[in-house]
């Protein structure tokens, strides 16, 4: 069962997912650009994470298509997966809002 806090790989895979169904290079690209270029996954990386992700009902597959050749199988995030995914957000941000809200004390440096 996957639970708070998630690691980065399931975070970014929930979440790119959100937008809609997407193939297993599509959802490795999108994390790429939504992360900046700093979380960059690899196919066994993303494959253990989907298929942990589908047992658990969190992403469940959404068809199939050939191209030149090869099977893209698309993913689809379930209502679960994007409860857990919302959760981790308001998690994360509640953590951040310790940070932005501090007040430094006198005579200490806080940009």
């Amino acid at each position: 069962m996957t639970r708070l806090p998630l690691r980065e790989p399931t975070y970014y895979t929930l979440a790119v997912l959100l937008d809609g169904p997407l193939h297993g290079y599509g959802i490795i690209k999108a994390i790429k650009e939504h992360s900046g270029g700093r979380v960059r996954l690899t196919a066994g990386t993303l494959y253990g994470t989907l298929d942990r992700l589908v047992t658990e009902g969190m992403v469940q597959a959404d068809g199939e298509e050939r191209v030149e050749g090869r099977v893209r199988r698309y993913y689809r995030i379930t209502p679960s997966g994007a409860q857990l995914v919302k959760a981790e957000a308001e998690r994360l941000h509640e953590a951040a809002r310790v940070v932005r809200e501090r007040r430094p004390r006198a005579g200490e440096v806080f940009a």
